[in-house]
């Protein structure tokens, strides 16, 4: 239902990630190489809950966030930065 529902969509599907914790619940992915956006929408179900509109440089912005947040956290007392 999920694919479906994706495939009838504006935009070129790439990916649909399947919530860990709430079933039914998808972030989807889809290219808008015409409007150079790439869109992240909430599905719950065949519903469309929320859509965020990305352009190419905020697109290389998330995948530096989700890069940072599979770091583990630093040590207290570490220091961050370069050294002297």
């Amino acid at each position: 239902m999920e694919d479906a529902a994706l495939r009838t969509g504006h935009g070129t599907p790439t990916g649909v990630l399947r919530d860990a914790d709430r079933a039914g619940r998808a972030l989807r992915v889809s290219a808008h190489p015409d409007a150079a956006r790439v869109v992240l929408s909430t599905w719950q179900g065949g519903t469309c809950v929320s859509t965020v509109r990305l352009d190419r440089a905020e697109v290389v912005e998330l995948l530096a966030a989700l890069g940072a947040a599979l770091l583990p956290p630093p040590e207290p007392g570490a220091h961050q930065g370069t050294t002297p």
